[in-house]
C-alpha cells in the first residue's frame, strides 16, 4: 500500500537540500569488493571461481567539467542572503515541475522489487525509503553541477521527496505521532546518508561498499557479492547521469535509471577468492 502512485499536496517550501559537486569517480571495477572479504566466509562454493559481469564502459569514466560559480549581483546576494531566490537563468515554476518529474522518476521507475529480492531487504516502507534516498542522493549530486538553478532544483527534489513519504505514511495508516517519528528518524537518516555516499563516490570501492553497508543494508548486509553488486550499481549510474545534459535535467527532470543487472555484459571478469594457502598461511 506504501507504494501506491505519487500524491503530493501543494504547500510553500521546505528548505533542505543536500551538498556537494561531484567530480571524477573511480575508474575500474574489475578490482573487486568482494576479494578481501570473502577470505572471511566460511562457506565452501566461495573457494571456487565465479564470473561478474561488467560492462567496458565502467572502466572509462567520463570527466565531469567543472562549472564556473555564476556571478550575480548585489541585490542577488542581499535577496537570498535573506532567505529568499533571486533570479535564475529559466522559470522557477519550470524547475519546480522538472523537480517534481524527476523525483517521479526515481520511484516510478526503478524496480523496487529487484532491489527487495537481490538485496535481502525486507518488503517495508523503510526499505522502500532507503532505496528512493539513494537515487535521490545521484539526482542531487547531478543537479549540484548546474549552478544556482540546480541548486534551487535539488531543494524541491527533497521536499517532493518528504511530501511523498508524508503521503505514503497516512495511507498506510500511521498515526500522527509515531509518523512525527518516523519521519524525524528518516531526516536524519537522509542527511547522514548523503554525507557517507559523498564520500564513498569520491573514494575508493570500499569507501562506497562501507557507506552502502552502514546505510542501505542497516549493517545487516551478510553476502559480500550483495555489496559488490550495489557498489557497481551506483557507479554505472553515476556516469549515466554525469554524462546527461544538464540544460535538459533543469527543464525535463527526466531520468531513465539502467538496470540494476546488466543482460548483455560486454565484458567478463573472474575473481578468484583468496584462501589461506593463496596467503601464505
Amino acid at each position: 500500500m506504501y507504494r501506491r502512485p505519487l500524491q503530493f499536496v501543494a504547500r510553500n517550501f521546505v528548505t533542505g537540500a543536500a551538498t556537494r559537486k561531484a567530480l571524477r569517480h573511480e575508474a575500474c571495477f574489475s578490482r573487486a569488493l568482494v576479494a578481501p572479504q570473502l577470505a572471511r566466509v566460511s562457506t565452501p562454493c566461495l573457494t571456487t571461481c565465479r564470473t561478474l559481469h561488467i560492462t567496458k564502459q565502467l572502466c572509462s569514466v567520463k570527466e565531469t567539467p567543472q562549472h564556473t560559480e555564476e556571478e550575480v549581483g548585489a541585490f542577488t546576494k542581499f535577496i537570498e542572503a535573506m532567505g529568499f531566490t533571486g533570479p535564475l537563468k529559466y522559470n522557477k515554476w519550470k524547475i519546480k515541475i522538472a523537480a517534481l518529474r524527476m523525483y517521479t522518476c526515481c520511484v516510478e521507475r526503478v524496480n523496487y522489487d529487484e532491489f527487495f529480492e537481490r538485496c535481502s531487504l525486507p518488503d517495508t516502507l523503510g526499505s522502500w525509503f532507503l532505496i528512493a534516498q539513494l537515487h535521490v542522493w545521484m539526482c542531487l549530486v547531478r543537479m549540484r553541477q548546474e549552478g544556482r538553478a540546480g541548486k534551487y532544483m535539488c531543494r524541491y527534489v527533497v521536499h517532493s521527496m518528504w511530501e511523498d513519504v508524508e503521503q505514503r505514511s497516512k495511507i498506510m495508516g500511521i498515526d500522527a505521532i509515531h509518523r512525527k517519528e518516523a519521519m524525524k528518524a528518516m531526516t536524519e537518516n537522509f542527511y547522514a546518508a548523503i554525507f557517507g555516499y559523498d564520500e564513498g563516490v569520491l573514494s575508493d570501492d570500499c569507501v562506497l561498499a562501507a557507506a552502502l553497508w552502514r546505510n542501505l543494508f542497516s549493517r545487516q548486509c551478510e553476502d559480500p557479492r550483495q555489496l559488490e553488486l550495489m557498489v557497481e550499481y551506483v557507479r554505472k549510474q553515476m556516469q549515466y547521469i554525469d554524462a546527461l545534459d544538464g540544460e535538459d535535467l533543469l527543464l525535463t527532470g527526466e531520468v531513465k535509471w539502467r538496470p540494476l543487472v546488466e543482460e548483455n555484459a560486454q565484458s567478463i571478469v573472474k575473481v578468484v577468492a583468496p584462501t589461506y594457502n593463496d596467503a601464505g598461511l
